[in-house]
């Protein structure tokens, strides 16, 4: 389930950013190629890179 504040994000920007949610556990490779160590982490991406990152209870 997508926090109220995100899926409220996605609805008012529509098609122009994508938001998803992984679980780490089931994705275990992906969360130790961006050094995921806590969760929650929001992570921006453009083109492939990193933007920004915030990693802890927000």
């Amino acid at each position: 389930m997508m926090p109220p504040i995100l899926a409220e994000l996605q609805s008012s920007i529509g098609n122009k950013v994508i938001i998803m949610k992984m679980d780490i556990d089931r994705n275990p490779q992906t969360a130790r190629q961006y050094s995921i160590q806590s969760v929650p982490t929001l992570m921006l991406f453009r083109d492939g890179k990193v933007l920004w990152r915030q990693s802890g209870i927000m």
